[in-house]
């Protein structure tokens, strides 16, 4: 008897853990896929330059299908951990497959390009939302 209860309840565990683990991944499905960017511009790289990589930066959504949002701003943390880092872009996606695309899309890579001999370092992080 006791041993038909142990396996019954090991039964209901791995039940639950099954349904839990697959709600997870539904969730995954439906919630939007976030790309954080930072940047750090080298040093004596102009206000009008800046403004002009940002400017390119915000067409992407334009031309990329796949950018299902896209905002931006500067820091204003008083909290001054940036480590230099001034601009953070936020860029989302439905799909880990739909970032993936964006990454090797020939505008993204362009822009990439564009960037390059002004910024000084880059921080990205991707994230599922909740």
């Amino acid at each position: 008897m006791k041993a038909t209860l142990l396996i019954c309840l090991g039964l209901v565990l791995i039940v639950t853990g099954l349904l839990l683990n697959t709600g997870r991944a539904d969730k995954r499905k439906e919630g939007k896929l976030r790309h954080v960017v930072l940047f750090k511009f080298k040093p004596g790289v102009e206000s009008a330059q800046i403004d002009s990589l940002i400017q390119a930066f915000s067409q992407l959504p334009h031309k990329i299908t796949e950018i299902q949002d896209y905002e931006w701003g500067t820091d204003i943390s008083p909290e001054k951990l940036s480590k230099g880092h001034t601009h953070c872009f936020l860029v989302t996606f439905k799909s880990e497959q739909d970032r993936d695309t964006y990454l090797t899309h020939p505008e993204h890579l362009k822009f990439v390009e564009l960037l390059k001999p002004s910024l000084d370092d880059a921080t990205v992080v991707d994230y599922w939302a909740r």
